[in-house]
């Protein structure tokens, strides 16, 4: 359970990913150039959309940059499930105003599990 500075309580259930839980993950610890580059090579992310993604976790108040990058990973997965990610291309694609109602549906996704 992560709280929030805005006095919302989110709940996220990790899985376990090959016997390490997200919260050990060593992405996690990672310079933040670092850590875009590897999302970027995963997802294909680029960085206005990597920047984009990070900024709107942290205003709904996750401040702590370990939870945001947390966030960010399960969102990335969760659109990845989602179909946002083509065979042969090149990032990962939202659509005009897509990624803020993405991630408005994965918060109301994790919040009915």
């Amino acid at each position: 359970m992560v709280h929030t500075q805005n006095s919302h309580t989110v709940e996220i259930t990790l899985k376990l990913k090959k016997q390490n839980s997200l919260e050990k993950s060593e992405y996690l610890n990672l310079p933040d150039l670092q850590f875009f580059q590897w999302c970027h090579s995963q997802y294909g992310l680029n960085k206005g959309v990597y920047n984009t993604i990070d900024q709107w976790f942290y205003g709904i108040g996750i401040e702590r940059i370990q939870y945001r990058r947390i966030f960010i990973l399960k969102f990335l997965d969760f659109s990845k499930d989602c179909g946002a990610v083509k065979e042969h291309q090149k990032f990962i694609r939202f659509g005009n105003g897509g990624l803020i109602r993405r991630l408005q549906g994965f918060m109301w996704d994790i919040n009915l599990r």
